[in-house]
């Protein structure tokens, strides 16, 4: 009994250790891809639009953006996850809203409960599309207003935005690699062989 419990110790000293250590190469990487992919939604949004419209930069955006710069491995972070979660979660929003448009204590669970159901259905599970789907139903002013438009933009536009900014700053050094998928980082690695031969 005794050598499990040190056993067990010791493997969660190792954990929490493996997972305090700091690396300042990843985080500043995370940093500035979330910055800019974030920044030009901001600025999108400062620019195009009334100040008392907050119709473009989605509070949903945010949560994405702690997967897609700071979790890229995730299975929940990868490129189908971005846009099919948010799309498909977008569309059940809009429709649930318009539905039941005057019933928030049903519309706003039937919206969260059906996105859910969607995404695992069609393997783009991404949690903070549950965001997206509270978003359709639960906002007053404008974003009631754009209807389905909703799910083009801000939605799609957005993911999209944030899924460019991820491609190039979770692929600038050889550490980082997005999307997770095998394909893919055989490519980047090619890629990263052709410029390392070059230099020489």
């Amino acid at each position: 009994m005794k050598k499990t419990i040190k056993r067990t110790l010791r493997v969660s000293k190792y954990v929490i250790y493996k997972e305090t250590l700091v690396d300042y190469k990843e985080h500043f990487w995370s940093f500035l891809g979330a910055f800019v992919g974030i920044g030009i939604i901001a600025f999108i949004q400062s620019h195009s639009l009334a100040a008392t419209e907050n119709i473009f930069l989605i509070g949903s955006f945010g949560a994405s953006s702690v997967l897609i710069y700071g979790a890229i491995q995730s299975p929940l972070a990868q490129p189908r996850n971005l846009v099919g979660g948010h799309v498909i979660s977008a569309l059940v929003g809009v429709t649930v809203y318009k539905l039941v448009p005057d019933i928030i204590w049903l519309s706003a669970p039937l919206a969260v409960a059906f996105s859910i159901v969607l995404m695992q259905y069609t393997k783009t599970l991404h949690p903070p599309g549950g965001a997206t789907a509270l978003i359709a139903v639960s906002s007053t002013g404008k974003i009631p207003e754009l209807g389905y438009w909703y799910v083009l933009s801000p939605v799609l536009s957005g993911c999209i935005i944030l899924l460019l900014a991820a491609l190039l700053f979770n692929n600038i050094t050889s550490n980082r690699s997005y999307p997770s998928h095998t394909r893919f980082k055989r490519l980047l690695k090619k890629k990263h062989e052709h410029i390392h031969k070059m230099k020489k």
